[in-house]
């Protein structure tokens, strides 16, 4: 599948800036993440498993991860795609794969994680990604009142997958955001 095959399946369901914007950043994320862990040549497949991990949830939220099975199988997407953005649902959704491939576990890790980047940078007077301190984002990661739809347990098992501590995971993932520049900033 390529990029832009990816990018076509994902507006035939998402039609919000919000939800095309995270798969795009999620898309960075992995790609970012892909080179870092070793599997540079594999990094398109990686972006592509992030752009489309939630190509279901804005049609069907109460389905997530389960119907996007459905959907891509439908139209003849390879099963290592639709094991891998499935499994981000692990432990959260029922009849979804657990994430096996490192690749699976870093999206599970990240997904959640971007999102409380994104709101902590919008704390701060430039909402910039680029400008946020660690030390911000661990203030907020302990704060559960604040962005309380992004789940610690979620990030602090996909740390605990990956054989990192949740500072590592903090860290690392920082550093992805920041990476991906302007995109990484919420809109």
């Amino acid at each position: 599948m390529t990029r832009e095959e990816a990018w076509n399946l994902l507006t035939e369901f998402n039609r919000e800036s919000f939800h095309l914007h995270h798969a795009e950043v999620v898309e960075g994320l992995m790609k970012y993440f892909a080179v870092q862990e070793g599997f540079a040549d594999d990094a398109e497949f990686w972006g592509i498993v992030g752009l489309l991990h939630d190509l279901d949830f804005e049609q069907f939220p109460q389905e997530h991860c389960v119907k996007e099975q459905e959907l891509m199988r439908e139209r003849g997407v390879d099963e290592r795609i639709v094991h891998a953005c499935a499994s981000h649902g692990y432990g959260i959704v029922d009849a979804v794969p657990e994430p096996t491939h490192r690749m699976e576990k870093i999206l599970f890790a990240v997904d959640e994680l971007s999102g409380l980047i994104g709101a902590t940078s919008l704390m701060l007077p430039s909402k910039a990604v680029a400008d946020l301190q660690l030390k911000t984002l661990r203030k907020k990661y302990k704060t559960p009142s604040f962005a309380a739809g992004c789940s610690r347990e979620v990030i602090a098992q996909g740390a605990e997958m990956l054989g990192w501590t949740e500072d590592e995971l903090l860290e690392k993932t920082l550093d992805a955001m920041k990476a991906l520049g302007p995109l990484a900033n919420a809109k």
